[in-house]
């Protein structure tokens, strides 16, 4: 059949998505509450920098913030958030509104796939009875479910969503095979078909639970090697010379996934009476690196003699990775908040963070690098090729001839910094 389209949330994930189907189906209508966000998508500009401007020119995908316009569609695709709260337990808030607002224009015999990362369960068992609820509508008899998780990368022009095979599951095998011609037509990679909705809810949950767990340990060994006076990033070129050595380094983990879908899991263990251990080992590891990172940088102030109350710090990057300007989940206002406890009030910047969102988000002010001088000390905080192609040279001349420069990713060496009276230092 030939499917009418809508997507329900535009941004990481649900643009790259709408984008492509919107090359290959008559009728895709991309929607998002956020009027602002419709508004520059129509202009043709995509703030995510995830599709380029000839992309969205290129697409028959149509825009819209009412709800009305999406009456008559047959297969939706939910692409909403799903964060954690203060608490860190799952906030599903994001997704029962997209089961809101679908409901109200939901017909019979759609299909409603979602991609939002949930525990096992989220789809058929909170999901299902909600979209009844508010349509009126049967579920598995009017309306069906799905679920294929994401998979972007913020960033990432290699791996994208036609690149990376992409696993699909549906109700039953109607509803499976709806959802395997609407996502074969844009993935070249292939798809995997889950035996069932849950299974595929869990490994989309595991994918970045893995990747948490190895980044801990990467992060405790080099809390070890600090204290063994040992550079890690010497260590691990080492040891990544054997075949099979998994090739993970320490850093900050933050981001919409690595850092928050462990917890999706978790929760869920434990609400069936086990409790997780290794998973919230990791997490509490990596959720106290940007803290830890804002002590060394001061104990090694201390150790030069360097005044610390009221000490210039330059920050440098703020966004949750590299050459990206997503800076959900950053850790490092950590060291931000960690540095203000010392009295500090540090400098920071990012070529590729929104002043507004930052501001928002974390109460944070954005400086330019013409406020990088006479500094005490200096964090490369996240390794954008801004920062790399400014050179360490450039980064000298912002600092102290006896200043703390702490290279958290080491995206310079050791040597580059060897000139005066500089401390330099790298997780």
């Amino acid at each position: 059949m030939s499917e009418r389209i809508a997507v329900i949330g535009l941004g990481y994930v649900g643009l790259p998505v709408a984008v492509a189907l919107g090359r290959k189906f008559e009728t895709v209508i991309g929607f998002d509450i956020n009027q602002a966000r419709i508004s520059e998508l129509r202009a043709g500009e995509d703030r995510t920098n995830e599709v380029e401007p000839e992309r969205l020119r290129e697409t028959k995908l149509s825009y819209t913030h009412t709800l009305d316009d999406l009456k008559g569609c047959t297969f939706f695709i939910v692409t909403v958030p799903t964060p954690i709260d203060e608490n860190r337990q799952p906030d599903l808030t994001p997704v029962r509104k997209a089961c809101e607002s679908v409901g109200k224009v939901l017909s019979k015999g759609a299909v409603v796939v979602f991609e939002s990362t949930v525990y096992p369960g989220v789809t058929e068992e909170i999901c299902g009875p909600l979209l009844e609820k508010i349509s009126g509508l049967k579920c598995g008899e009017d309306f069906k479910l799905g679920y294929s998780p994401e998979r972007i990368n913020p960033g990432d022009k290699v791996h994208r969503l036609e690149t990376i095979t992409k696993i699909v599951s549906g109700q039953d095998s109607e509803s499976l095979d709806r959802v395997v011609h609407v996502y074969g037509s844009i993935v070249e990679a292939g798809l995997h078909k889950a035996p069932s909705i849950k299974v595929a809810e869990a490994a989309k949950v595991i994918e970045n639970t893995q990747r948490d767990i190895n980044i801990a340990l990467m992060n405790e060994l080099s809390l070890i090697f600090d204290r063994l006076n040992i550079r890690t990033k010497d260590v691990l070129e080492a040891a990544g010379t054997k075949w099979n050595f998994l090739k993970f380094s320490p850093g900050l983990v933050g981001g919409h996934c690595i850092g928050v879908d462990p917890y999706y899991l978790t929760s869920k263990a434990e609400s069936v009476g086990y409790h997780p251990q290794i998973i919230l080992s990791g997490r509490r590891i990596n959720d106290s690196m940007g803290e830890y990172v804002a002590d060394k940088t001061v104990k090694h102030m201390v150790m030069k003699d360097i005044t610390v109350r009221h000490a210039r710090v330059g920050i440098l990057g703020l966004t949750f990775k590299e050459n990206v300007p997503d800076i959900r989940n950053s850790r490092v206002p950590d060291i931000y908040r960690a540095l203000k406890t010392y009295q500090i009030d540090p400098v920071v910047h990012d070529p590729h963070a929104f002043a507004d969102e930052t501001r928002h988000e974390y109460g944070i002010e954005l400086s330019s690098l013409d406020a990088f001088k006479d500094l005490d000390a200096l964090i490369i905080a996240v390794p954008h090729a801004e920062y790399a192609k400014l050179g360490a040279d450039a980064l000298k001349k912002m600092v102290k001839a006896s200043a703390v420069v702490t290279d958290i990713k080491s995206l310079f060496a050791p040597d580059d910094f060897a000139a005066n009276e500089l401390t330099y230092w790298a997780l």
